[in-house]
């Protein structure tokens, strides 16, 4: 199981290296990502935008793009179709979200001719390594769904599992944080938590332990928990924390990366293919450690 970003890394070499699509790359974090993950042996790149801009990018970084496949796209959107293509057509692994608006690129990614989409409800994912916490910590969804339904947070409960046990956690602890660890009828995502941990015990959710409703305290800190009373084995050593809409988990997202010692990596899952969805504004290690979960996920799925 791995237990940090760097265990995950290592993983990711072992798994042998995938072929990386990257939608408008012309982005020096991007172009510093491939790199590392190119001497890694994580991934080879294909590089899909403007080649002018691209090797004066390159240029500025002294980055050899010797053994890099560029294809030239000036078009921003042109190039966005072109890199999903390629994963369309298995001629890539893994797709990359480069220097372009995210409502563009998930247009080119929903493409009904050669998109990813595979039928079931895409979700996003984020990964955290935070000091002081023993483990990874799978974050969902929060950047993708807005308000989640109770029927799709079944959905977003079962694309992070997938993604938790290609990191090696063979059954992953499930906690539906909510405000208050008691259910509250004025509190819908207290009722979901509740119904979301009935269905799991009734098997209708499979894979995992859900147990809910639970506030953050009681879901990652086993003193906390112990302090409470509470002794579901999910409380205090939650693996998934799945939070009950867009508000709650981006703000704590954007809370932790601004203010916390925490390394991430982010992946939209429910698609044919890891999809790779940072921000613009990430640095190249969030997009390496993004790099290296996919590639991971991507061997598990075959």
């Amino acid at each position: 199981m791995s237990k940090s970003f760097d265990e995950l890394v290592s993983k990711a070499t072992s798994c042998g290296t995938k072929k990386l699509a990257v939608a408008v790359a012309q982005d020096d974090a991007v172009l510093e990502a491939v790199k590392i993950a190119k001497e890694r042996g994580i991934a080879d790149s294909i590089l899909v935008g403007d080649k002018e801009k691209i090797e004066a990018v390159a240029a500025e970084m002294n980055m050899d793009l010797t053994g890099f496949e560029i294809i030239d796209e000036p078009d921003v959107a042109q190039a966005a179709l072109t890199a999903v293509k390629l994963v369309h057509d298995k001629k890539a692994d893994i797709l990359l979200k480069g220097l372009l608006d995210t409502k563009l690129f998930l247009k080119s990614v929903l493409n009904k001719e050669c998109g990813l989409r595979k039928g079931k409800m895409m979700s996003h994912v984020c990964v955290f390594e935070i000091e002081g916490i023993d483990r990874l910590l799978f974050f969902t969804d929060v950047a993708f769904n807005t308000y989640p339904s109770l029927e799709d947070k079944v959905t977003i409960i079962n694309n992070a599992v997938e993604i938790a046990q290609a990191c090696g956690i063979e059954t992953p602890k499930v906690a539906p944080i909510c405000a208050v660890e008691v259910v509250n009828p004025k509190m819908p995502p207290t009722v979901d938590a509740a119904a979301l941990t009935e269905m799991n015990e009734k098997g209708e959710i499979k894979d995992c332990v859900v147990y809910g409703p639970l506030s953050m305290d009681l879901a990652i800190d086993p003193e906390a928990a112990k302090h409470k009373g509470v002794s579901n084995p999910v409380a205090g050593h939650a693996d998934i924390l799945l939070f009950p809409n867009i508000d709650a988990g981006n703000i704590t997202y954007k809370i932790l990366v601004r203010t916390a010692k925490v390394k991430n990596g982010n992946l939209l899952i429910g698609t044919s293919a890891p999809v790779i969805l940072t921000s613009r504004s990430d640095d190249f290690e969030t997009k390496i450690n993004s790099i290296a979960l996919a590639a991971v996920v991507a061997d598990s799925i075959g």
